[in-house]
């Protein structure tokens, strides 16, 4: 019926001591397959403003808002939110030269930051954006990011099957992906029910966070490959 109804998804992502089950894991999955429907996930308390403004504004469909449990990171509140156009991205830094660019939806922007830091300071430039939206993709920024970075690593804190899985299906339909020229990974939250613990533990453990992200990252760079062993496998 393409009616404007607005979904609040309270706690994506990890919650801690709520139990194994109750993580916000699937939602990116099963709402982005769906015709007509706008996805959204804040990466911050001032996103979320601009966001919640943004659903009220929204009257030509279904849209969901992703938001998680906890505290926010700190940012300072604007008195107004504004309505974001529907489907834009935002790049958040972009040096020159950038090799690698880390493309985040929701709150592990600010761990991608601090991996895009740690890069930086290894003498690897790093290019950060937030996604805002996971549908509709914002297709210019994704086909972008690719056509110019060596590694393009998505972060989501969702299972497989969303973000990323929404990000190379668009990559590979635009043929960005044929010439293999730039190397494409996605982290999602693992295949498991996680133990609850401390969210940043649960994180770590799904390797989503700034150490996580780094560790995928240095993994990815050619000069990895290029480094490694070849030849004949030795049997033990």
């Amino acid at each position: 019926q393409n009616l404007p109804v607005r979904f609040a998804l309270d706690r994506a992502g990890l919650v801690g001591a709520d139990g194994a089950t109750h993580a916000g894991a699937f939602d990116l999955a099963y709402l982005c397959c769906l015709p007509n429907m706008t996805v959204m996930a804040a990466a911050d308390e001032a996103e979320l403003v601009h966001m919640v403004a943004t659903a009220h504004a929204h009257d030509s469909g279904p849209i969901a808002l992703r938001y998680p449990r906890g505290e926010g990171v700190g940012v300072e509140l604007p008195e107004k939110g504004e309505v974001l156009a529907i489907g834009r991205g935002r790049v958040v830094r972009r040096p020159e030269g950038a090799r690698v660019a880390l493309l985040s939806l929701g709150t592990r922007l600010s761990e991608a930051l601090k991996a895009a830091d740690a890069l930086e300071a290894e003498g690897v430039a790093v290019t950060v954006a937030d996604a805002r939206f996971a549908k509709p993709l914002d297709a210019e920024l994704v086909v972008d990011l690719a056509n110019h970075h060596e590694v393009l690593v998505t972060v989501e804190e969702g299972s497989v099957g969303g973000f990323g899985a929404m990000v190379l299906h668009l990559l590979a339909e635009r043929g960005v992906l044929d010439a293999g020229q730039v190397r494409v990974r996605t982290l999602t939250l693992p295949d498991v029910y996680q133990d609850h613990d401390k969210p940043e533990k649960m994180y770590a453990e799904a390797g989503l966070d700034a150490e996580g992200i780094l560790k995928a990252v240095r993994a990815a760079l050619p000069e990895q490959k290029k480094g490694s062993r070849t030849g004949r496998l030795r049997l033990a």
